[in-house]
């Protein structure tokens, strides 16, 4: 047993690369996905917007946690092989990112009206040109300030990584409570560096969402 010092604050700093890197790896591999899922949900063909709603639907209804436990227990006995700790948080951050953003990049594209495509269309231009040269830039706007609201829930949300061992900034500040018998200082601690980063971003979005929305 011991008391609480520059060590163990030292720790928390070199976990919280952790926490930094799975948001960065999530958005990484989740963003390109979302844009995916986005696209399907605003198809033309019914059959792609029913097929990806269903799983939308299926993945927002389980919790993170389950997610997380399936890809860390469940997948190694399907696969019959062991998956890191970083690999399997990856897969199941990745999903969650894909299917959350997706929902809110596909609102920003039904907010831009029809009228908008057609126009597009008159010059003739392709439907991928006319959503990457026109659309697009409308959507961003309406999209930007909960896309930035839910990377706040993003970096919140890695905080579950702990529960199958991934060594984040929540997970170290476990360890070092266990050693130092200080849980209300250390989870303190943890609680001011999630507020630190997260504070910052909430009012980032609010601006965007009270200027975006005065332009438009």
């Amino acid at each position: 047993m011991r008391s609480f010092s520059s060590i163990d604050l030292l720790a928390l700093a070199t976990a919280l690369q952790y926490t930094v890197l799975l948001v960065i790896l999530s958005l990484a591999f989740g963003s390109p996905l979302a844009l995916i899922f986005a696209l399907l949900r605003t198809a033309r063909a019914a059959l792609p917007r029913w097929a990806t709603a269903l799983f939308l639907q299926i993945v927002q209804g389980v919790p993170l946690l389950a997610l997380l436990m399936f890809f860390y227990f469940g997948l190694p006995v399907f696969l019959g092989i062991q998956i890191p700790a970083l690999v399997a948080v990856t897969i199941a951050f990745t999903i969650y990112t894909a299917v959350f953003l997706g929902e809110i990049w596909r609102g920003g594209i039904e907010a831009v009206k029809q009228t908008q495509w057609e126009a597009a269309a008159s010059l003739g231009i392709s439907r991928w040109q006319q959503f990457r040269h026109v659309i697009a830039p409308q959507a961003m706007k309406v999209a930007l300030p909960a896309t930035v609201g839910f990377l706040v829930q993003l970096i919140k949300g890695t905080s579950l990584a702990a529960v199958v061992g991934f060594i984040e900034l929540t997970r170290a500040g476990q360890l070092v409570s266990a050693a130092t018998f200080q849980p209300l200082l250390v989870y303190s601690v943890v609680a001011a560096i999630y507020f630190a980063i997260c504070f910052p971003l909430t009012m980032l979005s609010r601006n965007l969402e009270a200027r975006l929305n005065g332009a438009r």
